[in-house]
C-alpha cells in the first residue's frame, strides 16, 4: 500500500461515525459521578479544586466503559489511584523544567510499555500521562499537591461507589459475551446448511472464556445461567462441523444431507433461543418445529456411521443447553459439582508476576510495544518543550494531543490523529461560540461541562472524532469554571492539537514498527500451534488408554491464541504503507485459509475420539510420529522462506490407507490434514499457482469424496 492510499484510508477511518447500541443508563451514572464531584467542590467555593477533581471522576468513568471482564468498581479505583500518584509526582517536579522532563520521559515510557499487559492497562497509562501534563498548570505546595491528588482519587471513588450502589444490568458484560458466542454458533449452523465447510471465527468463544473467569467470591454470586452454557457451546461447535462435513459427516447429496440440513437449522434455532435467554435473563422459548426436528423420525435413523454419532451428540448437547439455561426459572434439580466449577480469575496482587513477564517479553528492539513506548516518550518530551517555547499559555496541550492519539500500530495512530484534530475543531468552535454569545457564569459553565461529559459517555462507541469533539467542549467549559478566556482557549487548543497530532504522525514515520515483516513469524507460530493440536488428538488414537483431555484442550487454546495473533498482525499489515518483503497479502490470505482448514479438520477428529478400551491405531502412531518431525522442518522453512515438503508425511499416510480397510474417521481426517498442508505449501511457494480453479486432489486420485475443506 502506498503512503497516499494509507493516509486516505486512515482519514476515512478517523472520520467514520459508527451506528452502535447506546447505553444511556450507564452514561447517566458516569455523568452523575462527574456532576457530584464538581458540585461538591463548587459548594466548598474553590473553582480550581473543581477543575482538578473533575479529572479523576471523568477519567475513571472513561475506563469503566472499556471492554474488560474486571469488575467496574475495581477499574475505577485502579485508574483513580494511578492518576493520584502521577498527579502528586507531577506537582513535585513541575517547578523544575529538567526534573519534570526527566520524570515525563520515564513515566511515559512505562505508560507505553503498559500496552504489553493489555489495552485497558495501556489506556490507564495514557490517562496518567495526560493528567501529569495537566497538573503542571496548577502550581501549589506539597500539601496542596497531596490535596489535589486526594481529590482526583476521590473522583474515582465516587464513580466506584455509584457503580456499587446503582448497578445497571449486573453481569451484563458476561451475559453479552456468552450470548454472542451462542448466537455466532447459531449463524455458523445456518451457514453450514449451504456451505458444508463454511468458515468460523473462534473469537466469540475466546471472549466468552475470558468473561467466564471469576474470583471465588464472584463464583458464589454468579447467575446459574452463566455456569454451564459456555462449556456446552465449546462442545457444540465441533459437532456441527463434523455433521456437515462431506467427508466425515453426511454425504453432499441425498436423504442424509437433507436430514443434516434440517438438524443444522433446528440447532441454529435452539442456539438463538438460548442466546436470547442468557442475554436477557429469561427462560428459553423454543418453537415446536425445532423440537420436532431434533427427535428421531418414526421411520428410524436416517444418518449412518460418524454422521449418526454426531447427530445424537448434537441433540444431547442442545438438550443440556436448554436445561441449563432454564435452571433459574424451573430450579428442578440442584446444581452439580461440575457446573459449580469455574475458571479462576487471579486477584490484583497475583496479576503482578504475569504483568512483569509480559513486560519482559516485550523488552526487545523488534517489539512494537517497546518502540511505541520509546516513540511516545520522545514525542511527549519534545511536545512539552515546544509548548513551553511557543507563546501560548497552555503549551501542555501539544504533548497531551500526541499522547492521547498514539497507539502501538500505524493505522490507529494516524486515524486517531486525524479524528482528534477534526473533533477538537468542532468541539472548541461550538463551545467557544456558546461562551462568546452567552458569557455563562461559573455554575452554568459547570453544567455545560457536565452535559458534554454525559454526551461523551453516551457516544463513546460511535467514533473517536465524536468523543474528541465532546472532550474538547468539556475542557473549554471546565476551564471556564476557573475563569479562563474562551478566545485564548479556542486558539491555543486548535494550534497545539494540530502540532501534537503532527508530532505523533511524524514519529511513526521516522521510527516505525511495521507488522508486515513479522507475518512469516506469526504464520510459523500458528502452524506450530496447529501442529501441536493435531498431534495431541492423533496421540489419543495412537494410545487410547492414556487419555489426556487436558493436553488436547490446552493445545486447542494455544492454536486459537496463535490464530488471533496472526489475524491481528495481518489486519495491521494490510494498512501499512510498506512492501510485503517476502509474503504478499494474497499469499498470506491463502496460507491463512489453509491453516484454518487444518484447525477445522483437527477439531472434527476431536469429536470422534476413541474410548479408553479401544485398540491402538498403528497408522495413527506412524502418522503422528512423522507429523512431529515434519512440523519442525516446516516451521523453520516458513520463517526462512524455504520450500515446504510434505512428501514423507504423504508416504506414511498412503501406507496407512493401504493397511486400513475400514477407512475410519482418523484416516479420512489425516487425508484432509495433508490437503490443507499441501495448500499451505502452494500458498507460500515462490512460483505462481498454475491452476487456481483446480477442484481438489481427491478427484484426481479417483475417489471423488467431495471438495477440499474451507477455512475453519
Amino acid at each position: 500500500m502506498t503512503w497516499s492510499r494509507a493516509l486516505k484510508e486512515a482519514a476515512r477511518s478517523g472520520v467514520t461515525i459508527e451506528r452502535t447500541k447506546l447505553t444511556p443508563l450507564i452514561a447517566l451514572r458516569g455523568t452523575a459521578g462527574v456532576a457530584l464531584v464538581i458540585g461538591l467542590c463548587l459548594w466548598r467555593g474553590d473553582p480550581s479544586l473543581a477543575v482538578s477533581s473533575a479529572f479523576g471522576a471523568f477519567s475513571s468513568g472513561i475506563v469503566t466503559f472499556q471492554r474488560s471482564m474486571r469488575p467496574r468498581p475495581v477499574l475505577a479505583l485502579a485508574v483513580a489511584g494511578a492518576l493520584a500518584v502521577s498527579t502528586f509526582l507531577g506537582y513535585l517536579a513541575a517547578a523544575h523544567l529538567v526534573a519534570f522532563v526527566l520524570l515525563l520521559a520515564g513515566w511515559t515510557l512505562l505508560a507505553g510499555m503498559a500496552w504489553a499487559i493489555g489495552p485497558v492497562a495501556g489506556l490507564i497509562g495514557t490517562q496518567t500521562v495526560a493528567i501529569m501534563l495537566v497538573t503542571v498548570t496548577l502550581p501549589t505546595s506539597v500539601l496542596g499537591a497531596l490535596a489535589h491528588a486526594a481529590l482526583i482519587f476521590f473522583g474515582g471513588l465516587v464513580q466506584a461507589t455509584l457503580i456499587v450502589l446503582l448497578p445497571v444490568r449486573p453481569w451484563g458484560t458476561q451475559r453479552d459475551a456468552l450470548a454472542d458466542a451462542l448466537a455466532d454458533e447459531a449463524d455458523y449452523a445456518r451457514r453450514l446448511r449451504h456451505d458444508p465447510v463454511a468458515p468460523f471465527d473462534p473469537s466469540p468463544l475466546m471472549d466468552a472464556r475470558l468473561a467466564s473467569a471469576v474470583t471465588p467470591r464472584q463464583a458464589r454470586r454468579r447467575p446459574v445461567q452463566l455456569h454451564g452454557p459456555r462449556g456446552l457451546a465449546e462442545r457444540v461447535r465441533p459437532v456441527l462441523a463434523s455433521l456437515a462435513d462431506p467427508v466425515v459427516g453426511a454425504p453432499l447429496e441425498g436423504p442424509e444431507r437433507d436430514r443434516a440440513r434440517d438438524l443444522l437449522g433446528a440447532a441454529a434455532t435452539v442456539l438463538d433461543a438460548v442466546a436470547h435467554a442468557v442475554r436477557h435473563a429469561r427462560p428459553v422459548r423454543l418453537p415446536p418445529e425445532a423440537m420436532a426436528t431434533l427427535e428421531v423420525p418414526a421411520t428410524g435413523p436416517m444418518l449412518h456411521g460418524a454422521a449418526r454419532r454426531s447427530a445424537y451428540r448434537l441433540i444431547s448437547l442442545l438438550a443440556d443447553a436448554v436445561e441449563l439455561t432454564d435452571e433459574p426459572v424451573r430450579a428442578t434439580r440442584p446444581t452439580t459439582e461440575a457446573e459449580r466449577g469455574h475458571l479462576l480469575r487471579p486477584s490484583v496482587p497475583r496479576l503482578v508476576p504475569g504483568a512483569l513477564r509480559s513486560l519482559h517479553r516485550e523488552a526487545r528492539w523488534s517489539s512494537h510495544v517497546l518502540r511505541h513506548a520509546l516513540r511516545v516518550s520522545a514525542v511527549a518530551c519534545a511536545g512539552y518543550l515546544l509548548g513551553t517555547v511557543l507563546p501560548f499559555g497552555h503549551g501542555y496541550w501539544a504533548p497531551l494531543a500526541s499522547v492521547v492519539v498514539m497507539r502501538p500500530d500505524f493505522a490507529q495512530t494516524y486515524s486517531r490523529g486525524i479524528a482528534r484534530f477534526l473533533g477538537t475543531l468542532v468541539g472548541v468552535t461550538v463551545a467557544g461560540a456558546l461562551m462568546a454569545l452567552a458569557h455563562p457564569g461559573t455554575y452554568v459553565s459547570a453544567g455545560l461541562a457536565v452535559v458534554c461529559a454525559g454526551l461523551m459517555y453516551l457516544l463513546m462507541r460511535t467514533g473517536f472524532s465524536v468523543t474528541s469533539a465532546c472532550v474538547a467542549a468539556y475542557v473549554v467549559f471546565l476551564l471556564g469554571i476557573a475563569g479562563a478566556g474562551w478566545e485564548q482557549t479556542v486558539q491555543e487548543r486548535l494550534v497545539l492539537t494540530l502540532l501534537g497530532g503532527l508530532l505523533a504522525m511524524l514519529s511513526y514515520a521516522l521510527f516505525p514498527a511495521w507488522e508486515t515483516p513479522k507475518l512469516r513469524d506469526r504464520l510459523a507460530e500458528w502452524l506450530a500451534a496447529n501442529g501441536q493440536y493435531a498431534l495431541a488428538v492423533f496421540d489419543l488414537y495412537a494410545q487410547p488408554a492414556e487419555r489426556r483431555p487436558r493436553q488436547v484442550r490446552d493445545a486447542l487454546l494455544d492454536s486459537r491464541a496463535a490464530r488471533a495473533a496472526w489475524e491481528e498482525s495481518e489486519a495491521r499489515a494490510e494498512k501499512e504503507p510498506v512492501r510485503h518483503r517476502g509474503l504478499s497479502l494474497a499469499s498470506a490470505n491463502a496460507a491463512s485459509t489453509a491453516l484454518a482448514t487444518m484447525g477445522r479438520v483437527t477439531m472434527i477428529l476431536e469429536v470422534h475420539l476413541p474410548e479408553r478400551d479401544a485398540a491402538a491405531s498403528p497408522g495413527a502412531t506412524a502418522f503422528a510420529f512423522e507429523l512431529r518431525a515434519s512440523l519442525e522442518e516446516a516451521t523453520r522453512a516458513v520463517r526462512e522462506r524455504g520450500e515446504l515438503n510434505w512428501s514423507d508425511l504423504r508416504a506414511v499416510w498412503e501406507r496407512w490407507d493401504a493397511e486400513d480397510e475400514s477407512r475410519g474417521v482418523a484416516l479420512r481426517v489425516a487425508d484432509l490434514q495433508l490437503d490443507a498442508l499441501d495448500d499451505l505449501a502452494e500458498a507460500l511457494s515462490r512460483e505462481p499457482r498454475t491452476d487456481p480453479g483446480e477442484g481438489g486432489r481427491d478427484a484426481a486420485r479417483g475417489r471423488g469424496e467431495g471438495t477440499i475443506p474451507g477455512p475453519e
